[in-house]
């Protein structure tokens, strides 16, 4: 590949890190703005919640399918190389969505309120797409050695 031509997959863990962390970001906003004082486990965030997950999901599809567009045919094919990033990304965001099941299992044990058990699994959710993503991204920008 040409020095500064992004690859493929390298788009897609940038698509996955901006679209992630704005989706986070959105919904944060959306609770904090909501609790006008209140306590955070009486907002309402079930529906900002499934949208902001729903939007991001929409998001990333139309932004890949962008992308996949913009570089034609020959530009979205893997070699050994990217599929080895792809599986060393995976396996550092997978770590956290591991951490979001003991944490939400931890606190439903513990009787917490809803509202902190599915937070707690969304922030893991969002840790594992952007912590997995910049690991690509790094493995793509400073060279990639399996072990």
């Amino acid at each position: 590949m040409e020095a500064g031509v992004m690859a493929h997959e390298e788009k897609r863990a940038w698509i996955m890190v901006v679209v992630s962390t704005v989706g986070f970001a959105f919904y944060v906003v959306t609770v904090l703005s909501r609790a006008d004082g209140r306590s955070l486990t009486d907002v309402t965030y079930v529906w900002p919640l499934v949208w902001t997950i729903v939007g991001a999901i929409i998001a990333a599809i139309v932004l890949e399918i962008i992308v996949s567009m913009a570089a034609g045919r020959d530009g979205t094919k893997k070699d050994q190389r990217d599929r080895e990033i792809t599986r060393f990304g995976d396996a550092i965001g997978q770590s956290f969505v591991v951490i979001g099941g003991v944490a939400a299992l931890l606190m439903a044990m513990l009787e917490l309120d809803y509202f902190w058990i599915a937070n707690a699994v969304y922030v893991c959710f969002v840790l594992s797409a952007v912590l997995g993503s910049v690991a690509r991204i790094f493995a793509y920008r400073r060279g990639f050695q399996p072990w």
